[in-house]
């Protein structure tokens, strides 16, 4: 019918499939890809599409070397064969992410599948794969992120390997995993000697071997050997970058309940009770200090009779309220908890109007820095690399007000609004500019030569990077990339202090204190935080505290009970307001760069600190307690090679386990994008948020707040 001449090896293996019929043995067929072209693809889907091929019980179809054949061919042939399909091996074939995608939403009947090094960037395989036990992926190099159902309908996969991916995240992950009820043999990293998922073989050797000379807690946290007796050889090689995570190997055992091997070791009994004993000093299963996941119903339900035991359950049976009655905070906290609980996958988009607000055709506004309003929940205001100062309803995304600037040369780098005077706000520019705006004005669109709103003049302070207001509106501070702090007379614009060498090498951030109008506190790349009290005239600072590295960035808990930290490369450390003593070291793991500059800042109240790194797309969320990490949050763009970095970020005032983040792409471009995140929603990125442009953070761009 298709006048196509009988490939030898398609003749081969239909006469071993007669001889099967003939000796009555199970007919099965083996159908390799490597001995086709593409003219035999098309008669043997109609072959698997007639009744000819009804004889057939099963079909396994292999691919063992690139190929070139027509991939909407292989995925005809694929369908075709259908339900007689027992394993389907499709490494290197090329199929195309779009052919994937297509095969991943329909499904296999297949029992094993193997996609070793294909194109696939976002796991969704939400067909119905109800016969899977075995599941290959390993070498999918661009597989960076699974979506939330992707293991749904796969009720039977008890392996699965996933060496040499890009996967991350642990908390996303482990979610995904967990809708797998079978799974026993997991990988993100295999031993040298071990082709599948089982447990390794070698016996009786007490030590294990990491390729590439990497230390053992980059691949299981601090594994200590003594205490914990390894009787495998273990050659680790191909890991993915989940299995640098800290304690990766503890988490995944305490998550993952059921399983029995992993990254070819196998779990013993003491592996599990020592695993719980990591997971319970290092992560926070859920918020506020919960340690049961908790119904929202419930939850509701004790807020409204005032029952204060919230796993007892004689307690919902009380025709009375309760003598100890809980506070409204308290079942808040316990609505975030049950909340948070239930959703791994945030909710992130980007404040698309920002790109709306042209100044002429073919600009967009670049972010540079940004602030929530303090008194209202739906006011933020944020400065541009061009000067620009724009204030929006951050809920609606509607435009509040627009201060352009004529030169483009003047970027923002500091914001603060004003405590008292809700309308204000301060605004610092790169050249070393300050301006205080009225928000009530009315603003022209554009300006030659635009002006203070106030009508307030102050003198310029040279190389500003950081501006902050005191708690009685009366004094502005600044510092910047020197070692010279000014703090001017707010209604006057009159510089009251200059002080100079108050630190050894440039001074990134001043901050006052949100309630003690005359103190604040400096960071300083000299490795130095320091405490003034312009009471004494800050002749000496009041206390030193001394972080490894250059410091980055410091501010007051809301009440100025502590002092949060961010030395460079993910040093952070909560220390005692009233006298610098260390109080919580959040040890977050350093990536051995000396230009991540990380900032950090606090979020509901003081209960949760975030932190971000410049050269990193990862947000932490860390309880400010105990410095147990509760949630990561990774920032993903157009393609696993589109990386985005945190520039800077702030906790939501008003809302619990809400955020911003300045986000930045590592390629230059023209688009910086503020991203809002609510971890309390489950969710994907948006659309829009996926086709941004990518963006270059300079070194410049990475100093100040």
């Amino acid at each position: 019918m298709h006048e196509v001449q009988p490939s030898s090896h398609v003749v081969s293996w239909l006469k071993k499939v007669m001889v099967q019929k003939v000796t009555c043995q199970k007919c099965t067929i083996v159908i390799l890809l490597d001995q086709l072209k593409n003219a035999d693809l098309f008669p043997l889907i109609d072959l698997f599409r007639s009744n000819d091929s009804n004889a057939l019980e099963t079909v396994d179809l292999r691919c063992e070397s690139s190929v070139d054949l027509d991939e909407y061919a292989i995925l005809s042939l694929i369908h075709a064969i259908n339900t007689r399909l027992c394993v389907v091996d499709i490494r290197d074939a090329p199929l195309k992410e779009d052919i994937l995608r297509d095969l991943f939403q329909t499904g296999l009947d297949c029992q094993v599948l193997n996609i070793k090094s294909t194109e696939i960037q976002k796991l969704n395989m939400a067909g119905k794969f109800m016969h899977i036990h075995t599941l290959n992926m390993d070498f999918c190099t661009s597989l960076s992120s699974m979506e939330k159902d992707c293991f749904t309908n796969m009720p039977n996969l008890t392996r699965l390997s996933m060496c040499a991916t890009r996967v991350s995240n642990l908390w996303t992950t482990v979610a995904a995993l967990l809708k797998l009820p079978s799974l026993v043999e997991l990988r993100f990293q295999n031993c040298l000697c071990c082709e599948d998922t089982s447990p390794c073989r070698l016996k009786d050797v007490n030590t294990i071997k990491t390729s590439s000379n990497m230390p053992v807690e980059g691949y299981f946290g601090k594994l200590h050997i003594g205490e914990h007796a390894v009787s495998q050889k273990y050659n680790s090689h191909h890991p993915s970058p989940i299995c640098f995570q800290r304690y990766y190997r503890e988490y995944m055992i305490v998550s993952l309940s059921r399983l029995r091997v992993l990254d070819n070791c196998q779990i013993g009994k003491l592996d599990g009770e020592r695993a719980k004993t990591v997971f319970s000093s290092y992560y926070e299963l859920l918020p506020n200090k919960r340690q049961h996941k908790e119904s929202i119903i419930s939850v509701l339900h004790m807020r409204e009779t005032g029952t204060s035991g919230i796993l007892n359950r004689k307690a919902f049976k009380s025709k009375g309220p309760s003598l100890h009655k809980k506070s409204q905070s308290f079942y808040s906290r316990s609505l975030c908890a049950a909340k948070l609980g239930s959703s791994a996958w945030p909710v992130s988009h980007p404040l698309s109007n920002i790109s709306q607000i042209r100044k002429e055709e073919g600009k967009i506004l670049r972010p540079r820095q940004f602030e929530y309003h303090q008194t209202d929940p739906s006011l933020m205001a944020f400065g541009t690399l061009e000067g620009e100062v724009v204030v929006i309803n951050h809920e609606t995304g509607n435009l509040v007000n627009y201060v352009p600037f004529s030169d483009t040369n003047k970027s923002v780098l500091g914001l603060c609004w004003l405590k008292r005077y809700h309308s204000k706000l301060v605004v610092g520019y790169d050249n070393g500019s300050l301006r205080l705006y009225d928000i009530n004005d009315t603003l022209p669109e554009f300006a030659d030569n635009y002006r203070n709103s106030t009508g307030v003049d102050f003198d310029d302070f040279q190389h500003l990077t950081s501006v902050h207001v005191n708690a009685t509106d009366e004094q502005i501070l600044t510092s910047g990339y020197s070692k010279k702090v000014a703090v001017y007379d707010i209604s006057t614009g009159k510089r009251l202090h200059l002080f100079t060498d108050m630190h050894r090498e440039p001074i990134n951030v001043a901050k006052f204190a949100h309630h003690s109008p005359s103190l604040f506190v400096t960071s300083s790349f000299d490795h130095d935080v320091k405490m003034w009290d312009l009471r004494t005239k800050a002749v000496k600072p009041c206390y030193t505290a001394s972080s490894s590295s250059g410091n980055v960035m410091v501010c007051f808990s809301p009440d100025d009970l502590y002092l949060l930290v961010s030395a460079v490369d993910n040093e952070v450390k909560q220390l005692l307001a009233v006298d610098g003593r260390l109080h919580t070291d959040f040890d977050i793991p350093p990536t051995g760069n000396g230009q991540n500059y990380t900032r950090s800042y606090y979020m509901n109240g003081r209960d949760y600190i975030i932190s971000g790194s410049c050269d990193e797309p990862i947000v932490r969320v860390c309880c400010a307690q105990t410095g147990r990490r509760l949630r990561d949050i990774y920032l993903e763009g157009q393609n696993a090679r589109s990386l985005m970095f945190v520039q800077s970020l702030r906790g939501d005032p008003f809302r619990h386990f809400h955020m911003a983040i300045l986000a930045a792409y590592v390629r230059p471009s023209s688009k910086w994008e503020i991203i809002k995140v609510n971890l309390l929603s489950s969710g994907q990125y948006s659309s829009e948020y996926k086709k941004g442009q990518h963006l270059y953070p300079s070194y410049s761009h990475r100093l100040g707040t």
